[in-house]
């Protein structure tokens, strides 16, 4: 057992192991990778690549990764082989079979978007270490990089000007970023898609984020729930940070072997 592992948390992880159809469910930054400034050079630490990777090759084990990254994203910075299934944008972007499937927008979606971005152009302009990230059905407010107070002002602007434009938006709110779509899915949905689609008998599923507790929500009894960092959870079990996943990863995979 590692530093990272209470012995719940190994029991728990043992105890996965022996289910004949698992699916190891995975949010990508601030579980499997570190947080960095810079969206597009995230990369999961070796170790985790390394559990991932092992259990990916198993027999009746499937690996997906959940994320609110746009799909090419997370292609980019995963670099998993395409057997792994990958979720982007929450669940609007879906890549099980396919690795060239994308969502479809309507007219009316994408004109939607359009608006949306010239809105929140408008909202981040003043401010600097403010951008946006396209996604495939809105945009993503990133304030990471920028002074606590421009941050707050960005955000009160944001949920004020741009749903008086824009009804019936989704709008999330992440560690550093507030995330505004067209088309309205969860993370909570994507793993209740995956179960059916894999025919799992039990979920592990990680995540570090606000977004991830509508995964935790979905969970059944014999599933695994793992919350990375900080923050109220609905998870069973808690780590902290990436270190502490791969850790759990490298347990699991080391028990299903056997």
């Amino acid at each position: 057992m590692t530093r990272w592992l209470t012995p719940e948390l190994h029991a728990a992880l043992e105890q996965l192991a022996r289910v004949p159809r698992l699916l190891v469910a995975l949010d990508f930054d601030g579980t499997l990778a570190p947080e960095v400034d810079v969206p597009e050079e995230a990369r999961a630490l070796p170790e985790a690549q390394a559990a991932v990777e092992r259990l990916r090759g198993m027999p009746g084990t499937r690996v997906a990764l959940v994320s609110g990254r746009a799909l090419d994203s997370l292609v980019h910075v995963s670099q998993l082989h395409d057997d792994v299934l990958l979720v982007g944008s929450h669940g609007i972007e879906l890549r099980l079979g396919d690795p060239h499937a994308h969502p479809v927008l309507d007219a009316t979606e994408l004109a939607r978007v359009d608006t949306l971005r010239v809105l929140l152009e408008r909202v981040v302009e003043p401010f600097e270490n403010v951008w946006l990230e396209p996604k495939p059905a809105g945009f993503a407010v990133h304030t990471r990089l920028a002074v606590a107070e421009d941050a707050r002002r960005v955000h009160e602007s944001a949920l004020r000007d741009v749903p008086a434009v824009l009804e019936n938006l989704t709008i999330r709110h992440g560690k550093n970023v507030l995330e505004f779509a067209v088309r309205s899915t969860t993370k909570g949905e994507a793993i209740e898609h995956l179960r059916q689609y894999t025919g799992a008998d039990a979920v592990l599923y990680a995540g570090d984020d606000v977004t991830d507790e509508d995964a935790f929500a979905t969970l059944r009894p014999g599933d695994l729930g793992l919350k990375s960092g900080e923050g109220e959870t609905l998870a069973a079990f808690r780590v902290q940070g990436p270190h502490g996943v791969a850790a759990a990863l490298t347990a699991l995979a080391a028990f299903r072997e056997e």
